[in-house]
This record gives C-alpha cells, sequence and structure tokens, in this order.
C-alpha cells in the first residue's frame, strides 16, 4: 500500500502496474467490492499482522461467478522475472541488478521450465481439498494448523539469491510440492502418473567433505548407540540430524543451540536441552567427521545452498530440454516413475561435474523401470500397489487443466509439450 512498492521500470513488476494501484484498492473497499483490513506493525520479527490484506467481497464474487472465465485461463505473464536477488539487509526485498551472460542464461533455463510446468498436470488422485493443513512448528502459533493451498494450476517457479550476492543462495521456490512434506508428496502424481523421490543423503555434508578432498562415509547423523541418555537411536539420530543442520546455517554455537531449540516440537526433552548437552552432541559430530570442523556454526549453509542450487537447476534444465518435468524439493527431485534410472544417473553425473565425485541417493520407492529390470514377474503388482483412486475433485480439476491446454493452444502459446525422453 505504499506508492515506494509501485516502480514501473522494475525488473519485477512486468505487468506496469503504477501507483494508482492503492487507490484502485481503496476505492473497491469504499464501493464495497473487497474486505480490508490494515496492516499492523507487531516489533521486530513480528512473524504476522505486517501486511495489509484484501478478499473479494460478495458483490465481487458476484461477478466472478457470473463472468465467462475461470482459474484455466488466468496465466502468469510471460516475463515474470524468475531470477530475482535479494538485498544485503533483511528488510530491503528484491534489488535491481543489471544482467550479465549468466543471469540471462539462468532466465532462459527457468522460463522453459517454467513453460513445461505450465503444460503438466501435477495434482494428487486422491486429494479432494484444494489444501491441506499443515501444523505449525515455531513461533508464536507453534502447535496450531496452517492451510497450505495444494495442487495449483499456477506452478510458477523461481530462483532466489540473497545478501546481494550470486554466490548466496540460488534455490528453486515457488512450487507447492515444496512445502507438503515427504508422507503427502509419495502422492503426487505427473500427468496422471505415479512418482518417486529421489533424494542426494547429507547433501551439505558431502559438499563440504568434498571441499576437503573427502567421500562422506557412513550415515553422519549416527552416534554411539545411548550417546544422549534416555533417548533410542532413531531419535537420537533424529536429534543429532537437526542439530547439524542448525549448525550449517548458524553464525556461531549459541546461535545453533538456540534454533535447534526453536525447531524442536513444543514440550520436548530436546526444546529444553541445555547449551553444554548439546555442545556435546556436536562435539562428537566433529569429532566423527573431522572435515566439518570448519563448516559448523560459521554461516556456511547460504553458500551451501549455492552450490546446490546450481545442481538442482542442472537437473530441472536436463530434463526440461527433454520435455520431462522434474519436481525440486532443493536435495531432493520427484519424477514419473517410469524415469528413476534416468534421474538417478542425471543426479550422478550432476555432482561429479560440480563436486568432483558423485553422492548417494535413496529414494521413498522404487521406479517401475526398476521393477521391470531387477523382478519384472512384479510389475502388475508393483501398478496396483502405485495407483491411488481418482476421486471427483482431481478429475475435476484435471477437466479445466485440459481446458488451460486447449486455451493456450489457442491463443498461439504453443510451449512446450510433456512428453518421454
Amino acid at each position: 500500500m505504499s506508492n515506494s512498492a509501485w516502480d514501473t521500470g522494475s525488473r519485477y513488476n512486468k505487468l506496469r502496474l503504477s501507483r494508482q494501484a492503492p487507490k484502485v484498492i481503496h476505492r473497491l473497499h469504499e464501493v464495497g467490492y473487497i474486505d480490508l483490513a490494515p496492516g499492523s506493525y507487531s516489533g521486530p520479527g513480528a512473524p504476522s499482522n505486517r501486511n495489509t490484506r484484501i478478499r473479494a467481497a460478495e458483490p465481487m464474487r458476484k461477478l466472478f461467478r457470473e463472468a465467462k472465465f475461470g482459474p484455466q485461463h488466468l496465466l502468469t505473464h510471460p516475463e515474470k522475472e524468475c531470477i530475482l536477488l535479494r538485498g544485503a539487509d533483511k528488510s530491503e526485498r528484491n534489488v535491481e541488478y543489471e544482467d550479465t551472460k549468466e543471469t540471462v542464461q539462468m532466465r532462459s533455463d527457468m522460463r522453459a521450465y517454467n513453460m513445461l510446468l505450465q503444460r503438466t498436470y501435477i495434482d494428487v488422485p486422491d486429494q479432494e481439498s484444494q489444501y491441506i493443513e499443515r501444523p505449525v512448528k515455531t513461533g508464536p502459533k507453534a502447535g496450531e494448523c496452517s492451510r497450505l493451498p495444494v495442487c495449483g494450476m499456477d506452478n510458477f517457479v523461481y530462483r532466489v539469491f540473497n545478501r546481494n550476492d550470486w554466490k548466496c543462495g540460488g534455490r528453486i521456490y515457488g512450487g507447492w510440492w515444496q512445502g507438503v512434506g515427504s508422507e503427502y508428496r509419495k502422492r503426487i502424481h505427473i500427468n496422471d502418473v505415479p512418482t518417486v523421490e529421489v533424494d542426494y543423503r547429507a547433501l551439505h555434508l558431502a559438499i563440504l567433505a568434498s571441499q576437503n578432498g573427502q567421500e562422506l562415509d557412513g550415515d553422519p547423523y549416527e552416534l554411539e548407540e545411548g550417546f544422549i541418555e534416555g533417548f533410542d537411536a532413531k531419535r537420537q539420530r533424529k536429534l543429532v540430524k537437526l542439530l547439524t543442520l542448525m549448525a550449517l546455517n548458524a553464525p556461531s554455537r549459541k546461535a545453533a543451540f538456540s534454533a535447534f531449540r526453536d525447531a524442536s516440537p513444543k514440550g520436548s526433552e530436546e526444546k529444553s536441552m541445555k547449551n553444554k548437552d548439546l555442545e556435546r552432541v556436536l562435539d562428537a559430530v566433529i569429532a566423527a567427521h573431522p572435515y566439518l570442523a570448519d563448516g559448523l556454526c560459521t554461516d556456511r549453509g547460504i553458500h551451501l545452498m549455492n552450490i546446490d542450487s546450481r545442481i538442482a537447476a542442472a537437473i530441472v534444465t536436463f530434463f526440461a530440454k527433454r520435455n520431462v518435468v522434474v519436481l525440486s524439493i532443493h536435495d531432493s527431485f520427484i519424477i514419473q516413475y517410469d524415469k528413476v534410472n534416468k534421474l538417478k544417473l542425471a543426479m550422478r553425473l550432476a555432482t561429479r561435474k560440480f563436486l568432483g565425485r558423485e553422492v548417494p541417493v535413496s529414494h521413498n520407492y522404487l521406479g517401475l523401470d526398476e521393477v521391470k529390470s531387477q523382478t519384472p514377474s512384479l510389475v502388475d503388482d508393483y501398478i496396483e500397489f502405485r495407483t491411488r483412486p481418482r476421486c471427483r475433485a482431481y478429475l475435476t480439476r484435471k477437466r479445466l487443466f485440459e481446458e488451460r491446454m486447449a486455451y493456450l493452444d489457442s491463443v498461439g502459446m504453443k510451449g512446450l509439450g510433456s512428453v518421454g525422453i
């Protein structure tokens, strides 16, 4: 609602919306077409109530019900900026920048990928609602649930670089599949075909190992059984993993321990662990993997993200050029279950290219192509096992998606077609 937010010359404003926008919003509120809740400021670090919020009021909803178009006709601007550079100050959002050969190439790759995503049906066959409830893990609303939209039609993604530095961050964001959790992701279908998720094992630790001329050996989150008194092996590993990940992104041990407690479940023993106890665990991790000594609690995470973002971008671009969608969750990837072998090969080649060595991968299911080559007699059983019922809402969304494809073709946006390798 600030005039300074409307710069018609900005690369982030391809619709060239002007300072008239706040006036239009206020006028729509005055005549009853929208409901408006003014923003409020609750102090530094406030998690909510910092932005003005609007929603359509009944008179506008009535107009939309009478309109001869639907969500299948609402498209993302083809030149919407997909390479974002955030400011050095956390309060400074997107900043302007001059294009280079590298940014031009990144943008070209992401636009081609977005065009393919636009023409790919990504959904969950047995999902009735278009949102799911996810527990809030941190902040004053910890323990409550928030609604997360899923199965949307506008699957625009973008890369975000941080701290006004092209060597910080760069990860792909925007896909609804990134926030739903691993159990939900197992149900995702691409073009009505079941999928498999393949992930790198401890990728950031593997990057640190490679930078020290070593390979990641064994499970880096595993300490001797009983190291943490009262914790079984599974719970102990979970604690070690969370603490290690916090330490990768923290500038100091104190900050890592604080972040660990913030991320731990409310009321858990982990939530109340003292710094000295967490320090003992972290020291044990470093003793088992000495190459981590310079990588933990030194603010390395944002730079490690830059490396994993280049790996992820290379993988999705490789498949997009072959008209196959791969969904990125930073260090894991989702693909149709008949192309898993190709994805694993691409993942191995990508780490060999950027790290000089391969990183082990794991998966939630075998691929159909793997079953066919390993145990062909089980193919029919596997297909039946992975087949999910198609609910009415899913079929409706599929019909709307098909209408969108017809609409895209009618307005001349042929783009890429989603076909097999």
